[in-house]
């Protein structure tokens, strides 16, 4: 792994929700059609009542997040800001949060993402499952616990 040694991770909380979104929207796949469907109530929902968010920073800045959705059983969001891929970062975020989700009690997770993408590519390569092509045309993983 390539990982920056400056980085940290750490739960993500409220306060890091426009850093977060930042993130979100810097992305190069994955790109929201609409970047106003998601706002900060939607990731206030998240941290604060449906799931766990967890961020990583380098140099005092938020260049990744993942967050789970344990009401939904799936991976919410999982972003690393373009400049900061391949150092496994978003790697690190993943296995973080699973650990987590997993040892909550759940067997199953899902999520979706777009065919084609180096997403998708990520996910195959952790050990995620294709379970089939969702309506909206992304394409469903799914993962039980080890």
């Amino acid at each position: 792994m390539n990982q920056s040694a400056d980085a940290n991770f750490r739960r993500a909380t409220t306060a890091d929700i426009p850093a977060m979104h930042r993130v979100r929207m810097s992305v190069r796949e994955n790109i929201l059609s609409n970047p106003n469907s998601i706002g900060h109530h939607d990731y206030q929902q998240m941290l604060e009542q449906r799931g766990q968010g967890w961020v990583c920073e380098i140099d005092g800045a938020i260049v990744g997040f993942a967050v789970v959705d344990v009401s939904e059983q799936n991976v919410w969001a999982l972003f690393v800001q373009p400049e900061y891929e391949g150092r496994g970062i978003g790697r690190t975020l993943h296995d973080a949060m699973l650990e987590w989700y997993f040892g909550t009690g759940a067997t199953f997770i899902w999520l979706s993402t777009d065919p084609g993408t180096r997403a998708e590519q990520f996910y195959q390569r952790a050990g995620w499952g294709f379970a089939g092509m969702l309506p909206d045309g992304e394409a469903r993983y799914e993962r039980t616990k080890n």
